[in-house]
């Protein structure tokens, strides 16, 4: 039986010692009778997207994202329009993507999970020309995104505390949104186009989404008295955000937001500057990954 080739992707800006840790994990977890490996680590700001193309050209049967969010898109990005599957061992800080598709958290349960290759064909999408698996944001939750990046420290406790902090400090805007024709305009706190369910560390923004019906779920949390902002998070938390009275949710095919002052916006929790009108698009069944 030929080997099939895989190609791990590692960020070493984790550390040496969690590097150790994979090598490891990969020795004794991953089906040598099955696969040959290799681990390559980037070197600088998304350089796992040129990694991923080229071992897509290679022909390798999947690479594999270790690391969180942007890792993954990285990798995502390198392997649009090729053959090769996505697969993902979580190692970042929310782990948003490998959460909704319900990948472990769990190097070694990642791991057998990648043994038994089953794979099913996502949904990709686009802000403009920028791809994204999970969600893209205009709102709070870019602001969040640029804040989280610059901060020293990780985690749940930081993401919560920068959340808390800016809730109080966020102005509302209003958007022009388009919704597969229908015009709407909103004054809001959040608008989320989701292909996926959560932001990471279980914050389900759209607990119903899902990544391969060609669907967005669009999320738009409206004003609202700031002081119940815990109830809006316990509701994310929980899956039932779209329940709350200050929130709309649609689905649609196509979505078009504009503000004339828009200048930041995050794909899969990652904060960059956009243009003032941004056109959101899919992809269906774009994407081979690797799933449970």
């Amino acid at each position: 039986m030929t080997k099939k080739h895989l190609v791990f992707i590692v960020n070493p800006k984790s550390g040496v010692e969690r590097n150790k840790i994979i090598q490891n994990a990969i020795g004794t977890t991953l089906d040598h009778d099955q696969y040959t490996h290799e681990v390559v680590n980037t070197e600088y700001a998304k350089h796992g997207i040129e990694l991923a193309k080229q071992a897509a050209q290679k022909g390798a049967f999947a690479v594999v994202a270790v690391g969180g969010d942007g890792s993954v898109n990285d990798i995502a990005n390198g392997l649009d329009g090729t053959d090769t599957a996505l697969a993902i061992i979580p190692k970042g800080s929310g782990n948003g993507t490998a959460r909704t598709l319900g990948i472990p958290l769990d190097i070694h349960a990642a791991l057998k999970v990648i043994n038994k290759g089953n794979s099913i064909k996502m949904d990709i999408a686009f802000a403009n020309d920028r791809l994204f698996i999970s969600n893209a944001g205009v709102a709070f939750d870019a602001l969040i995104a640029k804040k989280f990046a610059k901060s020293v420290r990780r985690g749940m406790l930081m993401y919560s505390w920068l959340v808390t902090k800016y809730l109080w400090l966020y102005k509302n805007r209003t958007f022009d949104i388009v919704v597969d024709g229908k015009a709407l305009k909103e004054r809001a706190f959040i608008v989320c186009v989701c292909n996926m369910q959560q932001f990471g560390y279980n914050f389900k923004i759209a607990p119903e989404a899902s990544w391969t019906d060609g669907l967005f779920d669009v999320i738009i949390i409206r004003r609202f008295p700031k002081i119940l902002g815990g109830i809006v998070a316990l509701r994310a938390m929980t899956g039932t955000i779209t329940k709350s009275p200050y929130v709309k949710f649609l689905r649609a095919k196509e979505v078009t937001i504009s503000n004339p002052i828009l200048k930041l916006m995050q794909t899969d929790g990652d904060a960059h500057d956009c243009e003032p009108t941004i056109h959101f698009k899919l992809k269906p069944a774009a994407q081979k990954v690797i799933v449970p």
